[in-house]
């Protein structure tokens, strides 16, 4: 059985990589997918997250993978996927090595990069994404890359900024995720936005609406977007 496995990664620390990592496997989990998710921040946010979610509801396995297995298990047991598994999340730590991750794609894997709207993410995922490239040889392993901006508030100065930026790269600009306490929310739950129960996230929805379905999309027309998806909403 092959499944699929996302990664997401940033070398900037606090630009949402659990947010999005949480949500994508909130929303597999949803569908009815056995989703398995492994946290390798030493902080352990995801799996905080894990600890806070509903035995009534579909539940995700978590791994830590920030730590070394215990006594009697190996580090290749411990970060086993068994072949039940439909979905494969990995929550990078910030600063992440670039070599630890480049040996961990593997062809066809899916990378998201999540950015949020101020300089010094911007450069400092211009060089992440330029280390993908070189180091990680994404391009040879054919790995789907795509960005998402994270926390953004529309029509200010600084979003059109990270816009022009994203527009400039040559991989997929899929989304744009708005700031909103309805993360902070659904987080509380150990739930994803797309699971809580109330009309306000609407917009939310309609927002991850585009990097679900560059998720599912067949690799040959994947490869060939490298635009935005999405209707820009103010």
């Amino acid at each position: 059985m092959t499944n699929k496995r996302i990664i997401v990664s940033n070398a900037k620390g606090g630009c949402g990589k659990t947010t999005i990592a949480t949500n994508l496997a909130s929303h597999y989990a949803s569908c009815g997918k056995n989703v398995r998710i492994f946290d390798h921040d030493p902080q352990c946010s995801t799996l905080h997250w894990l600890k806070q979610r509903s035995d009534k509801i579909q539940q995700i396995h978590g791994v830590d993978a920030s730590r070394g297995p215990h006594k009697q298990m190996t580090r290749s047991w411990q970060m086993r996927v068994p072949p039940e598994t439909d979905v494969v999340i990995i929550d990078t730590a910030a600063g992440f090595d670039i070599h630890e991750l480049a040996a961990m794609l593997t062809s066809q894997d899916f990378l998201i990069i999540p950015v949020l709207p101020s300089p010094i993410d911007i450069h400092a995922t211009a060089h992440f994404i330029k280390d993908i490239l070189l180091i990680g040889k994404a391009r040879q392993k054919q790995i789907r890359m795509a960005v998402v901006a994270n926390r953004v508030r529309y029509n200010t100065l600084m979003y059109h900024a990270l816009e022009r930026f994203l527009f400039t790269l040559n991989i997929p600009f899929v989304t744009s995720l708005r700031d909103t306490q309805n993360y902070s929310k659904a987080i509380q739950q150990g739930i994803g936005i797309q699971e809580l129960n109330t009309s306000r996230i609407r917009k939310d929805r309609e927002q991850w609406a585009p990097l679900v379905r560059w998720l599912d999309t067949p690799l040959a027309i994947n490869h060939a977007e490298v635009r935005p998806l999405f209707e820009k909403s103010s």
